[in-house]
């Protein structure tokens, strides 16, 4: 297997295992993180996510829409240091339409059901980050980026 695909494999079971990813947005008052629940379309180029319409994160992505997002393996052990792997994906966020909004709700929900009646609420708003690359880490310093064509 060539090296892309093996941290393409990586990626896809990284996205696919966990369900929180840590959400870094900015400010004038500098970096902010936040966890948050995510599914990833089929093709990773879109990372899916929900939060709260009057939340700092929003804010934050009002003033400015770019983003990353945090998405790892470990499981607080040491082996955690040759054993796990992380994904940092970076792009844009934005509101998810609503000619689009019903397919990618179904495709979240099968990863989240729990979240359907936050999702659903007039107090949520529904978000995609459009990545442009995923930075890989596995065996704690190997590191790769992953483009992904628009």
């Amino acid at each position: 297997m060539d090296p892309d695909q093996d941290h393409m494999q990586t990626l896809r079971k990284l996205l696919e295992d966990q369900l929180l990813g840590v959400l870094g947005t900015h400010s004038e008052g500098g970096p902010y993180t936040s966890l948050v629940g995510f599914a990833a379309t089929p093709d990773l180029k879109q990372l899916l996510f929900a939060t709260g319409r009057s939340t700092r994160k929003i804010a934050n992505l009002v003033a400015d829409a770019r983003a990353s997002l945090l998405v790892d393996s470990r499981t607080n052990r040491a082996s955690d240091f040759t054993d796990s792997a992380a994904a940092t994906a970076v792009g844009v966020v934005e509101e998810i339409g609503d000619d689009e909004r019903a397919d990618l709700e179904d495709l979240f929900l099968a990863k989240h059901p729990q979240l359907e009646s936050f999702l659903r609420s007039p107090s949520c708003k529904f978000l995609r980050l459009r990545v442009s690359v995923y930075m890989v880490v596995t065996q704690f310093q190997h590191v790769i980026e992953l483009h992904i064509d628009p």
